[in-house]
């Protein structure tokens, strides 16, 4: 079993920065592809970004390229997402989630693919 807690949440002004951590463990935590997804109330869950098991390889959901960046600590079991010029549409709860993968696997953007989430964090930018 693979577990996942978010941290970093909170209230930013527009064109302001945070960073989340998301701090994953279990039996195999160097395995994981880790992504970032974002939710709003009555809207689907978006992808944001994704990071391979080694952090040689990621990808961005175009609304946030340029913006944002996902990194990993594979020493320590941590995947980041710092957010830089936010803007009051970032406004979400934000999920970390995970699956297992080889090390040449594909990073998805698809939800579906993941098996682990976290319990999410929310972030809101205010105008």
């Amino acid at each position: 079993q693979v577990q996942l807690v978010e941290s970093g949440g909170g209230l930013v002004q527009a064109g302001g920065s945070l960073r989340l951590s998301c701090a994953f463990s279990g039996r195999t935590p160097s395995r994981l592809h880790v992504g970032w997804f974002r939710q709003v109330p009555v809207k689907e869950r978006e992808f944001v970004a994704a990071i391979s098991r080694s952090g040689g390889r990621v990808v961005y959901a175009d609304s946030v390229k340029e913006r944002f960046t996902i990194s990993r600590d594979n020493d320590k079991n941590t995947v980041h997402l710092q957010m830089n010029n936010l803007k009051p549409e970032d406004t979400a709860v934000y999920y970390c989630a995970a699956h297992q993968s080889i090390s040449s696997g594909p990073l998805y953007s698809d939800e579906a693919k993941y098996a682990y989430w976290g319990q999410g964090t929310q972030i809101t930018v205010s105008s």
